[in-house]
């Protein structure tokens, strides 16, 4: 990916973002200070128009915990790509001032999936991704909603599949609290 869309890659795939809150994100909506980003609202284009909302629903209104390894990556995408002061759009269009159209960003990650042998690859795929490893934590069905913005479980629960390779981590980990018990 280019250098500047790369923060987007990295916040949809660790933070779980849809596409329209990445690209309403303005510099005010991210604390580096305590590493959260602030999801407060989102665009949806619908009938030629961009429409920039709340999010899909009261849930949708979250904080979003950064994980610490991409601070540093924010930070530098903040002062190199964010121009116009704390109202910024963190992800803009070419001119500075406007929504980044789908269309743009997908000509490159078209490239980029292609580069990295995954044709297949769709762009939500990254927040799925983002919900997976947040439910490989050991995060609850209600944390995971909290993050991912969901009102509903069932949401929420279609990211909870297994893992290939975890439950051996859990039969380990069960394996550690028996012996432990048992000194």
């Amino acid at each position: 990916m280019p250098e500047k869309y790369r923060p987007m890659v990295l916040l949809s795939s660790w933070c779980a973002l849809r596409f329209g809150e990445l690209i309403e994100l303005r510099t005010k909506d991210i604390d580096l200070r305590d590493g959260v980003i602030h999801v407060r609202r989102g665009v949806v284009r619908t009938g030629g128009q961009v429409i920039v909302g709340t999010p899909k629903s009261a849930a949708g209104s979250r904080d979003v915990a950064i994980p610490p390894h991409l601070i540093p990556v924010v930070h530098d995408h903040i002062e190199r790509h964010a121009r116009g002061g704390r109202d910024a759009l963190l992800f803009p269009a070419a001119d500075g001032r406007s929504h980044l159209a789908p269309s743009t960003l997908y000509r490159v990650f078209y490239r980029a999936r292609e580069a990295a042998g995954r044709p297949d690859l769709r762009w939500h795929d990254l927040r799925h991704t983002g919900a997976v490893l947040a439910a490989q934590t050991g995060a609850t069905l209600a944390e995971l909603m909290a993050r991912l913005g969901h009102s509903t479980p069932q949401a929420a629960l279609r990211y909870q599949h297994a893992a290939q390779g975890r439950d051996a981590q859990i039969a380990q980990a069960l394996s550690r609290i028996a012996i432990a018990q048992s000194e």
